[in-house]
């Protein structure tokens, strides 16, 4: 990927005084000419890179604009190559890993000792994530658009997408691009589209806002609620709203207190703990769920009557 490789070249470039075109081409094994708009690139990002021709030539950071090199502190290394190692997590090859080994070659004085962070962005999903996100990266890439069917609780959809980023937010992965259906900028969660596939269509390049990740930007409503749990799921409300999320009742229970986005994804919740949760407030959640324990009761006292 051409921002994987830019990477690349500005570390050799605080790493070494000077290199050449010819053998940036033969390490990222790339052509020269794509060297040399890679180059052109980091320019234009403002990194000041020099060109000298000739004997002894080759290419360089400015000399009095060179960035202090201990800037790239073995910690700050180790960061960034932590980094690297998540995207092969979801990517469903060692590309990330390839570069991250070009990046730490000559680099001894920048990496010491062993890795102390991992990370795996990889999720039950990952076989058919990866391919997903290999798509997506190559349509970002050469600006062409996006065709998927897209499931959501309204049902299933044909969408066109101009993407623009792909985002990890919510240990979820989701695109953010130009909807051609709503003709608005969209996030569209990876694992409910299905036959994602690059398009021919190429598009033009819209000036693009930041996608605002914001909880409250995504999820709307603020749903109050109010919960009863017995004391051996603390752990659950803990891990998924914090430590401040419940008080302790008189009985032993837990009354739990928060603001939710979505009624039925916290009608589902709820049932997650079966008789271990009563759920107080709102009122039409409680009484979502006691129809559904009620068509529960039907099923299952259906089922043990054929069989007697």
């Amino acid at each position: 990927m051409k921002i994987d490789r830019l990477i690349g070249i500005l570390s050799v470039l605080l790493q070494e005084e000077k290199t050449t075109a010819p053998e940036l081409a033969e390490r990222f094994e790339v052509s020269k000419r794509t060297i040399n708009r890679d180059i052109e690139a980091l320019c234009k990002a403002g990194i000041p890179i020099q060109t000298s021709q000739g004997v002894g030539g080759g290419i360089s950071i400015m000399d009095g604009y060179r960035m202090d090199r201990t800037i790239l502190t073995s910690r700050d290394m180790q960061m960034i190559l932590a980094g690297l190692r998540s995207l092969d997590s979801v990517s469903g090859s060692r590309y990330y890993g390839q570069l991250m080994e070009k990046i730490k070659t000559g680099s001894s004085e920048f990496v010491s000792g062993r890795d102390s962070i991992l990370i795996d962005l990889s999720s039950w999903y990952r076989e058919s994530l990866a391919p997903k996100i290999e798509v997506i990266q190559n349509a970002i890439e050469s600006r062409h658009t996006l065709k998927f069917t897209y499931y959501n609780q309204k049902g299933e959809s044909i969408r066109e997408l101009e993407p623009y980023y792909i985002v990890f937010k919510w240990s979820s992965w989701y695109v953010w691009g130009w909807c051609l259906k709503r003709n608005e900028f969209r996030l569209f969660k990876l694992n409910r589209m299905d036959k994602v596939t690059m398009t021919d269509s190429e598009f033009v390049c819209r000036d693009v806002p930041t996608p605002d990740l914001s909880t409250e930007k995504i999820f709307h409503g603020g749903i109050k609620v109010k919960a009863l749990f017995t004391e051996d799921v603390k752990w659950r409300l803990v891990e998924e709203f914090g430590p401040e999320c419940f008080t302790q009742e008189p009985d032993g229970r837990l009354l739990f207190k928060a603001d939710y986005t979505d009624m039925d994804n916290l009608v589902t919740w709820i049932l997650t703990f079966g008789d271990k949760a009563e759920l107080l407030e709102p009122k039409e959640a409680r009484e979502k769920i006691r129809k559904i324990v009620e068509a529960m009761e039907r099923n299952y006292s259906c089922r043990t009557c054929k069989k007697t």
